[in-house]
């Protein structure tokens, strides 16, 4: 995909595919910023923070099956996220990350699903941009909290996956603070004509590595004030035995 493909070429992908969605009903709910963090801009080779949509059937409840979603996963991995949710309308250019927290009404834990059609996840900046910065689904937990309640640079996480703690991060890992993942996007946007809206679920970025996830694990993120968040893939069912299979 990426052979003589511009960053802007990628974005005016996403748009198309974005577009053919809401054709077909579905409806933005959000956006994601993604590569906010030293260890996923390592992770996937990059050097800048990256955005995509975030439709209204990627958003998941808390406890959410992935053998239950829409369309199915190819091979995703699971983040640990802040997610916010604005009370107003924020538009750039010039947006702060004071600005970005007085738009916000709260935040709440996350876990963001990735996946990539691109086969291994051999991809660089062009084709995760053109993916919909390789979004696939949104979990989120059911506390909802005043981020001036907290300091967000300080809320820490754990990673877990089947029971073992597998990464750990906090809030100082995108772009410093949390919060300055929203006024980038906001003033990356402007750019674009475009603005967020009031009611917006924003992810903030990875604070920490992504993990693969298989069939039959369970991930569970617990933060530091603002409580956990988890997700489970049931395994396949076993295929059912034919009359006279031997036992």
């Amino acid at each position: 995909m990426r052979e003589g493909l511009s960053l802007a070429d990628a974005y005016a992908v996403q748009r198309i595919g974005v577009a053919w969605a809401l054709d077909q009903g579905r409806r933005v709910a959000g956006r994601k910023v993604g590569l906010t963090s030293r260890v996923m801009q390592q992770q996937l080779g990059v050097d800048e923070p990256d955005f995509g949509v975030l439709l209204d059937d990627m958003l998941l409840d808390d406890g959410a099956d992935l053998a239950a979603v829409p369309r199915p996963l190819i091979r995703p991995r699971v983040e640990a996220e802040i997610a916010f949710v604005l009370g107003r309308d924020l538009a750039g250019p010039g947006v702060t990350t004071l600005d970005a927290l007085r738009a916000t009404e709260a935040v709440v834990a996350g876990l963001e699903i990735i996946d990539s059609r691109v086969r291994d996840w051999d991809i660089r900046l062009v084709d995760t941009v053109a993916d919909n910065a390789s979004s696939a689904y949104a979990v989120l937990g059911g506390r909802l909290v005043d981020p001036r309640d907290l300091d967000l640079r300080l809320v820490g996480t754990a990673l877990s996956v089947n029971g073992r703690v597998v990464e750990s991060g906090a809030g100082a890992a995108v772009l410093g603070h949390p919060a300055a993942c929203v006024a980038w996007l906001a003033n990356t946007l402007a750019a674009y004509g475009e603005t967020l809206a009031a009611g917006s679920v924003i992810l903030s970025g990875a604070l920490c590595r992504a993990v693969d996830l298989a069939p039959g694990d369970h991930a569970l993120a617990e933060f530091a004030g603002l409580g956990a968040v988890r997700v489970s893939w049931a395994p396949p069912a076993p295929a059912a035995r034919t009359r006279g299979a031997r036992a």
